[in-house]
């Protein structure tokens, strides 16, 4: 992760999550072999609610990287864990040769509306940075960047000062939650450079696939979502084809603007299938061949 966002380089990053059966292990590679195609810098795999799947991540990660010969990167949260629990956690990661982290500080446990941490535990996702940069210090560190502000922020401007604690605590690149509104993006780019932030920030994408699932994802991180898109999903919200080329022709013009503006990369959310990716690649002039 340090070295991948160099000047003159690109670099895209493809998100899962650790299935829950041995089918969805099975349907989970079969999609990552096909974006396998598209040379990603790394493929991240996320870290479950409340860490239920943080031997399971590693795990994947280490697959991901011997199958597939690509670097991984692994989450990890502060959630139900002492600083024993995560120190072991990072011994068992490196163990297992993995060698970046997307430090998070965690959502809160369903049913929950606040964080708390665990007696012995970590508040904030800049003092697992810290941690992790104390403990293995080669370790490439991504953290989360919230351009529409985190729901639990008090304002833009608090919300901003928190993400410089994390990359102040050693992070090396700043992974942004997923946006619809490119000005957002850019404006939030402009405070970042003007905070005295100078580690990459790369744009999280999500390709809609489906309007259903979009509206339940965007309600929970309060992400806006664009009055006029919405109208036009809405009149095919019984039509899945034409709701996936909707969103696949959207996520296209996205990212097109997002590359002409400079970004050093795109980081994107997959779901687990490959399909809306290998598309919007494709159009982006993103594989190898081309």
């Amino acid at each position: 992760m340090k070295h991948i966002y160099q000047p003159g380089a690109f670099g895209l990053s493809i998100e899962i999550f650790p299935p829950r059966t041995e089918q969805g292990d099975a349907s989970l590679f079969e999609n990552l072999h096909r974006l396998r195609a598209y040379n990603p810098a790394f493929i991240s795999c996320t870290y479950g609610a409340g860490g239920s799947t943080q031997t399971r991540t590693v795990e994947l990660c280490e697959r991901i990287q011997q199958e597939l010969d690509t670097p991984a990167t692994a989450h990890l949260t502060c959630v139900g864990s002492t600083v024993d629990d995560l120190c072991d956690w990072l011994a068992f990661a490196s163990s297992r040769s993995i060698r970046n982290i997307m430090a998070l500080r965690g959502d809160p446990p369903q049913g929950s509306h606040e964080f708390q941490s665990v007696a012995g535990g970590l508040d904030h996702a800049s003092e697992l940075v810290s941690l992790i940069r104390r403990q293995v210090p080669e370790m490439g560190i991504g953290v989360a960047g919230y351009p529409e502000k985190h729901p639990e922020a008090v304002d833009a401007k608090s919300d901003l000062d928190f993400l410089k604690r994390k990359v102040d605590a050693g992070a090396d690149a700043v992974f942004t939650q997923l946006f619809y509104v490119n000005d957002n993006f850019l404006r939030f780019r402009d405070a970042y450079h003007a905070a005295g932030i100078s580690i990459p920030l790369i744009p999280g994408i999500m390709p809609i696939t489906s309007y259903a699932r979009i509206k339940r994802i965007t309600g929970m991180c309060q992400a806006i979502f664009p009055n006029e898109l919405a109208s036009r999903l809405e009149h095919v919200q019984d039509d899945d084809a034409a709701q996936f080329e909707i969103g696949v022709d959207y996520a296209i013009a996205q990212c097109r603007e997002l590359m002409d503006a400079g970004v050093p990369g795109l980081h994107f959310y997959v779901l687990n299938r490959s399909d809306a990716c290998e598309r919007i690649l494709d159009a982006l002039n993103l594989h190898p061949a081309h």
